[in-house]
C-alpha cells in the first residue's frame, strides 16, 4: 500500500535521484503541490529532467528554474511559451497519439510519475481532470507519487489505477485550476456560422477552447443528438449536455458518453462531470487513435492554425520563429475524421493578426508544416470556407483568396501567380 506523506514534511531527496526523469500531467492534470514543492528543492536534488507535456495554466514553472532543471515536452501553449522564449524548452514534435507508444517504448523515459487525482469514499482513484499519457509513463517508472485532492471532481475515466501501483500519497485539499469561457466579438461570430453550416443533427464533434470554440458551440443550440470525441471539453459542452443539445445518442461507439481526455473549464464544469457517468475521460489512445476516430461516422474534426498558405499547408506551431504552438491532435484529428464515413476536418483561423496588419493566409509559410496539404480539407474565415479536399493546386489557391482579408487579395493573387508560374 501507498505510504501517505503529510504536504509539509515532503522531501524528495529520498525519492527522486540526480538525473532522473520526472513526468507529470498538462493542463488542468498539473499537481501544484507536488510541482512547488519539487521546484523549492530542485538544488538540493542535482540535475534532473522533467517533462511537462504541451500546455500549462499555471506559473509554477519559470524559465530560471532551468538552472537544474531540463525541461522537455510536445508543445508551448500556455505559460510554456515563456520557457520557449527563454530557449529551455527542449520541443519533441509529435502527434498526441504517439506519446503513450513513446512512453511505453522508453523513447521518452520516465523514472518518477506525479499524478493528480481524487479518491472517492470506496477507496477508487480517479485521473479526474486529465487521462492523458500518465498511465503510459507509469508503465516504466520507478515511484509514483500521486497528489491526492479532495476538492477535485471524481470522474469515470478509461484504465483503473490499483492502489499499489502508487508509492506515496500526498493528500490536499485546495480548488482546482479554472479556465473562464473565452470571450467572441463579431468575427469570432461569423467564423462559427460557416463552420456551423458543417454541423448536422447527430454530428460528432472534436473541438478545444477558446474564442471560435466557445462561439462554434454557442451557435449549435438548435440543433439536436450531437455528440463529442474530443482531447478536452468545456463548460460549453457542459450547457449542451444539460440541455438535451449534446445527447452522443447516435455516436457508433461510446454512445451515450461524453468521450474526452480532460476537462478544460470552471466549476461548473467540475461539477457537471463529478460522479457522471456520461461523462468519461479516456487517454490519447483512444481520443486520438485514427482507429478510433475513423468509426465514428458523422464527425466533424475542428482546429485551428497559426498561418496558411495558398495551397493549403498548416502551421500551427512558430510565429515569427518562436515556438507557440504544438503538433498536438490536429494531424490525429484531421486525418482520422476524414477516415470516417460522412467525416470532415475544419481549420477555421481569423483571416488576419495583429489588428489586421498580417495575412494569415500566405504564399508561403513563415514556420514549418504542421499539417501537409495532402490532408487539407475545410478551412474557414470570417469570409467563408474554402473546400480543399480533391482539388487541384490552382483551384485551391482561387479558393483561399477568396477566403482571405479583401486588404490582402490583390497581393496574395500577384504572389499566387508568380508561384504557380515557377512550378508550371
Amino acid at each position: 500500500m501507498p505510504q501517505e506523506i503529510d504536504p509539509r514534511n515532503l522531501d524528495f531527496a529520498s525519492i527522486i535521484r540526480p538525473g532522473d526523469h520526472v513526468v507529470w500531467g498538462s493542463g488542468t492534470g498539473e499537481p501544484p503541490t507536488l510541482v512547488e514543492k519539487f521546484i523549492e528543492q530542485r538544488h538540493s536534488l542535482g540535475r534532473t529532467n522533467v517533462f511537462l507535456g504541451g500546455i500549462c495554466y499555471s506559473d509554477l514553472v519559470k524559465p530560471e528554474h532551468a538552472d537544474t532543471i531540463t525541461f522537455t515536452g510536445f508543445g508551448a501553449q500556455g505559460t510554456l511559451r515563456h520557457l520557449a522564449r527563454a530557449g529551455v524548452l527542449r520541443i519533441i514534435p509529435c502527434h498526441l497519439s504517439q506519446v503513450p507508444g513513446y512512453f511505453a517504448d522508453r523513447i521518452i523515459p520516465a523514472d518518477v510519475v506525479f499524478l493528480y487525482m481524487r479518491q472517492n469514499d470506496r477507496g477508487e482513484f480517479s485521473f479526474s481532470l486529465e487521462n492523458d499519457y500518465l498511465q503510459a509513463a507509469m508503465t516504466h517508472a520507478r515511484v509514483v507519487v500521486a497528489e491526492v485532492n479532495d476538492q477535485l471532481p471524481w470522474t469515470y475515466c478509461e484504465g483503473q489505477l490499483a492502489p499499489d501501483r502508487i508509492d506515496y500519497i500526498v493528500r490536499t485539499s485546495r480548488p482546482p485550476m479554472e479556465r473562464e469561457e473565452a470571450a467572441f466579438g463579431p468575427v469570432e461570430a461569423a467564423i462559427a456560422r460557416h463552420v456551423g453550416r458543417y454541423i448536422e443533427d447527430g454530428t460528432t464533434i472534436q473541438i478545444g477552447i477558446g474564442s471560435i470554440p466557445d462561439a462554434v458551440l454557442a451557435g449549435v443550440g438548435d440543433r439536436r443528438d450531437l455528440g463529442i470525441h474530443s482531447g478536452l471539453i468545456s463548460d460549453r459542452v457542459a450547457d449542451l449536455m444539460e440541455r438535451g443539445v449534446m445527447t452522443n445518442a447516435r455516436k457508433p461507439i461510446d454512445t451515450g458518453i461524453a468521450t474526452c481526455g480532460s476537462l478544460r473549464g470552471t466549476k461548473r464544469l467540475y461539477d457537471f462531470a463529478h460522479n457522471n457517468r456520461a461523462v468519461r475521460l479516456f487517454t490519447f489512445m483512444h481520443t486520438h487513435r485514427a482507429e478510433i476516430l475513423c468509426q465514428l461516422g458523422k464527425f466533424l474534426a475542428i482546429n485551428s492554425a497559426i498561418e496558411i498558405d495558398l495551397t493549403g499547408q498548416i502551421n500551427s506551431e512558430i510565429a515569427s520563429g518562436v515556438q507557440i504552438g504544438l503538433v498536438g491532435g490536429q494531424g490525429d484529428f484531421v486525418r482520422g475524421a476524414q477516415m470516417a464515413s460522412g467525416g470532415r476536418a475544419v481549420i477555421a483561423m481569423p483571416a488576419t493578426a495583429r489588428n489586421g496588419q498580417i495575412s494569415k493566409i500566405v504564399a508561403r509559410l513563415g514556420g514549418v508544416v504542421t499539417t501537409a496539404r495532402s490532408d487539407a480539407d475545410i478551412i474557414v474565415t470570417e469570409f467563408g470556407a474554402a473546400e480543399l479536399r480533391g482539388q487541384p493546386l490552382e483551384e485551391r489557391v482561387r479558393r483561399m483568396v477568396a477566403i482571405s482579408h479583401p486588404d490582402f487579395r490583390e497581393s496574395l493573387d500577384r504572389e499566387a501567380h508568380a508561384m504557380l508560374h515557377r512550378t508550371a
